[in-house]
């Protein structure tokens, strides 16, 4: 197992991430499945184990604390998370906190993150006090590495960096993601003021480990019996500042690809890395439209946002993750924002600098999701 130098401590640099372990037909954590994976993983020498409050509906923090209550204390390292949309007090920071102590059984946490921050977020953090208050329990050692976990765009990662001098911080960052939220530019930012990085969603929710073979056939050409996970787990981890990437597995097929790719690390070649580019490149010629999220068309009378309906329709036509488009398409339709609401009154079109054909395009991908969410 590769492992590096983060914050002082000896750290796997593949992390599990709690969030995705195996479940029973109800729903709930497949207890038994799951401490298999967690030993295997142990045994393997993996150290890093991610969770937070909302995990597993919940479920995820307990279950995690009651497998490590039975291990050696310096043994592993547990990362967990404020859930910060649930904070609207410092008391609710403090009750928040010592009940994710109480779940985790454990007297302190290794990594202690700000969950999930955007730039509302992190203002109404600072407001409230709540950075202050965190700092207050790294000094009494309840919290011994305190960072934050984003989901913004650039700028506001920017102002979250620059802060402070964050202990560490934690981005969605994977081959196909590099100018998504922080992006490379986010990732250069942080190595460069010394911040060390977690990498989260390195397989991009797993549509980076499902891909047709003539997608990733740059890919085979190289290693052919390599796994598409694999390469996108050694290009995040090849980059500077990144200390530990994390990886939510659900099965044990996917544990020892992992472990695998880990056990050692060899990151990629000038060869490989021109693999990864043409992946890249042939993943987005599968996009449905040419959609820039400029936002002219909006706003719609009707409430359908626009862009956010050709996202989920465009990272359909690259990816064919149905988990992901089923689950993205019922959060419009919650929000009242899908393409079904469309009644083609034409205003965007009039807006639209890439003169896309905006009606007939939330037509039709309102039929294809629509048809792909019914199936499952």
């Amino acid at each position: 197992m590769e492992y590096r130098n983060f914050c002082g401590d000896r750290v796997s640099v593949l992390g599990f991430g709690c969030m995705r372990f195996p479940q029973t037909a109800d729903g709930h954590i497949n207890k038994p499945a799951a401490e298999a994976m967690l030993d295997a993983a142990r045994k393997a020498g993996v150290n890093y184990f991610d969770t937070a409050y909302p995990y597993h509906n919940g479920e995820s923090e307990p279950f995690v604390g009651a497998y490590l209550s039975k291990l050696p204390r310096e043994s592993f390292f547990v990362a967990t998370k404020l859930p910060v949309w649930e904070v609207n007090s410092l008391e609710d920071a403090h009750t928040l906190f010592q009940k994710q102590l109480g779940r985790l059984q454990l007297k302190y946490a290794d990594f202690y993150l700000l969950h999930a921050l955007d730039r509302g977020r992190f203002e109404k953090m600072v407001k409230l006090g709540v950075v202050d208050y965190l700092l207050e329990e790294q000094k009494a050692g309840r919290i011994r590495h305190l960072g934050f976990s984003f989901h913004d765009g650039y700028d506001t990662f920017e102002l979250i960096v620059k802060y402070r001098k964050w202990d560490f911080c934690q981005i969605q960052y994977n081959y196909m993601d590099t100018e998504e939220q922080a992006g490379e530019r986010g990732r250069s930012l942080a190595e460069q003021n010394g911040i060390p990085l977690i990498i989260m969603e390195p397989v991009k929710g797993g549509s980076l480990a499902n891909l047709p073979p003539e997608i990733v056939s740059p890919f085979t050409a190289i290693h052919s019996a390599s796994t598409p996970a694999s390469w996108a787990l050694r290009f995040a981890a090849g980059k500077g500042g990144v200390k530990v990437v994390l990886s939510g597995m659900s099965t044990e097929g996917q544990l020892r690809d992992n472990l695998a790719t880990f056990s050692p690390f060899v990151p990629l070649d000038a060869q490989e890395e021109a693999a990864v580019v043409s992946v890249r490149k042939a993943i987005k010629t599968r996009i449905r439209n040419g959609c820039t999220a400029c936002r002219y068309c909006m706003p719609c009378p009707y409430g359908v946002d626009i862009p956010r309906n050709f996202k989920v329709w465009n990272d359909w036509g690259m990816y064919g993750n149905k988990n992901s488009v089923s689950y993205d398409w019922k959060m419009m339709t919650s929000d009242k924002a899908n393409a079904e609401l469309c009644r083609k009154c034409g205003a965007c079109e009039t807006k639209c600098p890439q003169k896309i054909h905006i009606r007939d395009d939330l037509e039709t991908l309102g039929k294809e999701i629509s048809s792909i969410v019914s199936a499952m």
